[in-house]
């Protein structure tokens, strides 16, 4: 499985259209993810935004730019990192996708689509998808392109998703479906994650052998003994590790958001920053936007995408150039 950094085909994007999932920031949800469409296609990537019927088409259409390829299709939650094909590299120039269980993230979300999705992309994509016999969402892995892997305990060990399996039976299925030969292994994901503490939220790569992690920020920062475990653990494991500062704690009345500027999503030209209205945030883009020189970075403002359960990532899936 190539690093996100890999160059791209295209991305694809899934778009808002059940207000249910959004009941105080539905329209805000549309118009954060159409700036994002709208940020990648104008930086000159090809960008396939899914829309799931005539009213999202429409709805959609009024947001994005032409630049934007808009795709009507049958799908669920719009976290495409998680029900999207995984796309690997066979070695030899080619590509192949692979396709593994999904059950809600552990049962506590279930929408008409979400287990058909991927297949369906990777099909029109001229791939027949490989599909494993395991639950596995995208969002709870990221790879340096070596082989190396990083995940959370509290995810992959959940015995929500797969009981049956030891740690040493999914590092045997991490290797045998996707490649990954070292895993490392996180504690916990950030407090209330839907996700169960997927890694895309807590740590990701942004070079061979290099990690990016949250710094807390402020004596209150909900997930300092988290940030400060993971980093234990990276050093441990002898990673050069990259510091990017936490919008610290951002909430919605009494409740704690996952918010978190490591749900950065890469793609060739541009990297983009969710940003949460903190006095931190330009602090967050501007530690993002020094790990890629190579690339422009912009912030872009997520809160809304949010409070429905994740961030630009989590909307979002690569098709890695072969």
């Amino acid at each position: 499985m190539p690093p996100e950094w890999h160059p791209q085909d295209w991305l694809w994007i899934g778009f808002p259209h059940d207000a249910g999932e959004w009941p105080t920031a539905f329209a805000r949800a549309q118009e954060e993810i159409a700036a994002f469409a709208n940020a990648v296609a104008e930086s000159g990537q090809a960008v396939r935004l899914l829309v799931r019927d005539a009213a999202n088409d429409a709805r959609a259409r009024s947001l994005v730019s032409a630049a934007v390829t808009l795709e009507r299709r049958e799908y669920g939650d719009i976290w495409l990192r998680d029900t999207g094909p995984l796309i690997v590299s066979d070695g030899a120039g080619g590509r192949g996708a692979r396709r593994f269980g999904f059950n809600g993230w552990g049962g506590k979300y279930r929408m008409a689509g979400d287990e058909t999705i991927g297949a369906a992309l990777a099909r029109d994509a001229g791939m027949e998808p490989v599909v494993a016999d395991w639950i596995l969402e995208g969002g709870a892995i990221d790879t340096d392109g070596t082989g190396l892997v990083v995940t959370t305990e509290q995810c992959l060990l959940n015995p929500n998703r797969n009981p049956q399996l030891s740690r040493g039976d999914i590092e045997d299925r991490l290797n045998r479906d996707l490649g990954f030969e070292r895993v490392l292994w996180l504690g916990d994901g950030l407090l209330n994650d839907h996700t169960d503490g997927h890694v895309d939220n807590l740590a990701r790569f942004v070079a061979p052998g290099r990690l990016a992690l949250p710094v807390p920020t402020g004596a209150d920062d909900p997930n300092r003994a988290i940030y400060e475990d993971a980093r234990d653990r990276a050093r441990a494991f002898g990673l050069d590790i990259a510091d990017v500062p936490s919008p610290g704690l951002i909430s919605d009345g009494d409740f704690v958001e996952p918010a978190s500027y490591m749900n950065f999503c890469i793609t060739t030209h541009l990297v983009v920053v969710p940003t949460f209205g903190s006095v931190h945030d330009g602090d967050g883009v501007a530690a993002v936007a020094a790990l890629f020189p190579d690339r422009a970075t912009v912030g872009l403002p997520g809160g809304a995408v949010l409070s429905g359960g994740g961030g630009f990532h989590c909307a979002s899936q690569q098709m890695p150039t072969p």
